[in-house]
């Protein structure tokens, strides 16, 4: 007996179709027959009433999604707008900046260290490239060994750039409020009292993670008997305590202030000023202009930053000889002894390294915490 062709098509089909809004031409129908005719109405109420069911039932659905996106978006606002967390997101958003930055240019940043290190106390010693400190570290151990340390600058950017950059946009916006309700603008001035202060106070609290670096990169100068070899930042931490004295760990921690406020002189102020200039002469994008400002901010950092990076990075590797002694006293002799025994131009050797560690760093760190404090507007 022949039957209505739509009335093979299975039920869920229908309902899928109707659902998507997707509608297939009606095939034309036979000639009916009485019994087909009878059939007819009984199978078209009951597939109408499956639709209806299932459009209130899609509606509902979408509905319901709809609402709960609302109340996510809506508590989420709230919790981002909590006086508390707009006091804390600076610095929140500093550190991951930071600890990004420093997994890209770690291996820089071992490379760096190994030169600094190299020749000391010869002014005519070994004067390796980049390329042939890189050779001797995998020829050494492996490609990993180039990772040496990462614990440890994760911690200290965890610390550190929380900190600095946390505390630069903390003053900053005190500025723009003081300005704002002066009628002035904030100058270079300011930016540059900013950065100083910033850099000098996180400084002071990311030492001991920054010697902690220093011990790690510099343990494969050693002779083999002579090493350390540190598992992680936090045994490193507890063997340099439990051996010199909690107070090692603060080791060096002058010259690492002074060298905070000079990076940060020429990283945050240069940026924030080289952003403020190019968006009011240029037409670049917020995108390129934050790059740009980023690139000459790690170039003024590192001008201003190596030589203190370099004496901090000697002071922080001495360790105590058999009968106490220590090979520099302090900052001041460490300036002096270097330049009568290696030469001035020493402490600026290595400069192309630096600047390739600090501006990737720098630009990567800018870069992510604009993108992060964009999001949590």
């Amino acid at each position: 007996m022949p039957t209505d062709p739509s009335s093979t098509v299975p039920l869920y089909i229908l309902i899928a179709q109707d659902f998507l809004g997707l509608h297939s031409p009606s095939p034309p129908h036979p000639a009916h027959t009485p019994s087909s005719s009878a059939d007819s109405p009984t199978m078209s109420t009951t597939t109408s009433k499956a639709l209806d069911a299932a459009k209130s039932t899609s509606q509902q659905a979408k509905n319901s999604i709809k609402t709960m996106t609302e109340e996510t978006s809506a508590t989420t606002s709230s919790i981002l707008h909590h006086p508390y967390t707009r006091a804390a997101l600076p610095f929140v958003n500093g550190g991951l900046a930071g600890m990004t930055a420093t997994t890209v240019i770690q291996p820089i940043d071992m490379i760096k260290v190994r030169l600094q290190l190299a020749g000391e106390g010869a002014k005519t010693g070994p004067r390796p490239s980049p390329l042939q400190v890189t050779r001797d570290i995998i020829a050494q151990g492996k490609v990993a060994d180039l990772y040496t340390g990462l614990s440890a600058g994760l911690l200290r950017q965890a610390v550190y750039t929380t900190a600095r950059l946390g505390f630069f946009d903390t003053f900053m916006n005190i500025l723009k409020t003081r300005a704002e309700g002066s009628g002035s603008q904030i100058g270079f001035k300011e930016r540059a009292g900013a950065g100083l202060t910033a850099g000098g106070l996180a400084a002071m609290v990311g030492n001991p993670a920054d010697l902690a670096l220093i011990r790690m990169q510099s343990d494969g100068l050693k002779p083999l008997a002579q090493r350390a070899h540190y598992n992680s930042v936090v045994d490193a931490l507890t063997r340099i305590a439990k051996a010199e004295g909690v107070t090692a760990l603060w080791s060096g921690a002058y010259p690492t202030v002074v060298r905070a406020m000079a990076l940060n002189f020429g990283q945050l102020a240069f940026f924030s000023e080289a952003k403020d200039q190019l968006k009011s002469q240029t037409q670049l994008s917020s995108q390129t202009q934050t790059l740009t400002a980023s690139a000459i901010a790690g170039f003024f950092a590192s001008f201003f930053s190596l030589p203190f990076d370099f004496v901090k990075t000697r002071l922080q590797k001495q360790q105590k000889a058999k009968d106490g002694s220590l090979p520099y006293k302090g900052m001041a002799d460490c300036f002096r002894k270097v330049a009568k025994d290696e030469g001035l131009l020493r402490f600026y050797r290595g400069f192309g390294t630096y600047y390739i560690r600090i501006a990737p760093h720098a630009m990567v760190t800018l870069i992510v915490a604009d993108w992060l404090g964009f999001i949590t507007k």
